[in-house]
């Protein structure tokens, strides 16, 4: 090698040298102070840019009103539901309920006014792949990513702290639906809500009238209206957590639901009946007027994911059916059946899964 080559090579080494060393200055400079004023990483900002926004934001429900803008009705009315990454893992509780949109009779065109609200940064990650209206709902010091069983407290903070974001969004302007992931939808619910209602709700045990408040409300699925009186009424129901402390929403509901403040608010409480809303509790029976079924009364994910599994193979075996057979009711529900087994009970093999791809597309 010619001293000449040797020179330019020394050159040119002592220069990326030199450009390498900077660059690990600046880079350290930046994320020294980046630490020090305790922001996050920009990949998490990527993955997570709610997240940020609710935190810093001057107007912390800019980002909330913009979704609910996007996919709200004409009447200002939004579908709603709940997600965390143990519900929103691939296979798991989302695939299925967004399939039952897919498979209902009218439900499709219902997904453009579905926001799925996630309670963790994965769910956030799959919501994005898999639909298009999603919201990150940040509790800071609370990560709701694993499954959080019955009762237990990181479940009654989850609870709780839906009721605090569904209040929000009834203070922005918005009506809506709420909806358990584990809720199949099966035909367009809104033909059978009462007109003149504030607050509509779904039932683990219907006694035959709407307006009894002996009926057993499951706080599951419900359908209220934006005004000054389900305002009132969710600040109440939500103070309330302080007065029945260690009870979840759905009974802390239960003991004030004929108290005499919802008298005071003039709040008009209606029950929704079985026949149309139906669940493991108090299946609907008829698949000609079913709307919803809810794989309630059933604890432990792989036994709600085996019984929706069979729920959508009744239905779609009832929607093959010729329009005579099906009006004789010959198809009923399978279920419950892993779900109403003894916890300490061996489950039944499970069916074989739906093929459920991204994006709940068939």
């Amino acid at each position: 090698m010619s001293p000449e080559i040797s020179k330019h090579i020394r050159s040119a080494a002592l220069v990326l040298t030199v450009l390498t060393l900077s660059a690990f200055l600046l880079y350290s400079a930046t994320d020294s102070d980046r630490l020090s004023s305790g922001s996050f990483s920009s990949s998490f900002a990527t993955i997570f840019p709610s997240y940020l926004n609710y935190s810093s934001s001057s107007n912390p429900t800019q980002e909330l009103e913009e979704i609910l803008k996007n996919a709200s009705m004409v009447n200002n009315t939004v579908i709603l539901t709940t997600l965390n990454d143990a519900w929103a893992r691939t296979g798991s509780i989302v695939d299925l309920f967004l399939k039952s949109f897919m498979l209902g009779d009218g439900t499709r065109k219902l997904l453009d006014h579905l926001v799925i609200v996630s309670m963790d940064e994965r769910a956030y990650n799959r919501c994005r792949i898999v639909h298009k209206h999603c919201y990150a709902l940040v509790t800071k010091g609370v990560d709701f990513h694993q499954e959080a069983y019955f009762m237990t407290p990181q479940y009654l903070k989850m609870m709780w702290r839906r009721i605090d974001f569904l209040q929000t969004v009834l203070e922005l302007g918005y009506s809506f639906v709420f909806t358990d992931a584990d809720i199949m939808w099966f035909r367009d619910p809104f033909p059978r809500f009462f007109p003149d209602a504030d607050f509509q709700i779904s039932c683990d045990n219907y006694l035959g009238r709407p307006e009894d408040m002996n009926n057993s409300p499951n706080g599951g699925f419900n359908y209220v209206k934006s005004n000054s009186r389900s305002i009132a009424f969710y600040k109440f129901w939500y103070s309330s957590r302080e007065t029945y402390p260690g009870y979840h929403d759905q009974d802390v509901l239960n003991k004030i639901k004929s108290d005499q403040m919802i008298t005071k608010i003039g709040l008009k409480i209606r029950f929704l009946d079985t026949a149309y809303f139906g669940g493991l509790c108090e299946p609907s029976r008829d698949l000609n007027v079913v709307c919803t079924m809810h794989v309630n009364c059933c604890i432990g994910m792989d036994r709600k994911l085996h019984d929706l599994n069979l729920m959508l193979q009744d239905w779609r075996a009832f929607m093959s059916l010729p329009p005579d057979l099906k009006n004789q009711s010959i198809i009923s529900w399978r279920v419950p059946r892993n779900c109403s087994l003894d916890p300490l009970d061996i489950p039944v093999p499970a069916p074989p899964k739906m093929d459920v791809k991204e994006g709940g597309e068939d």
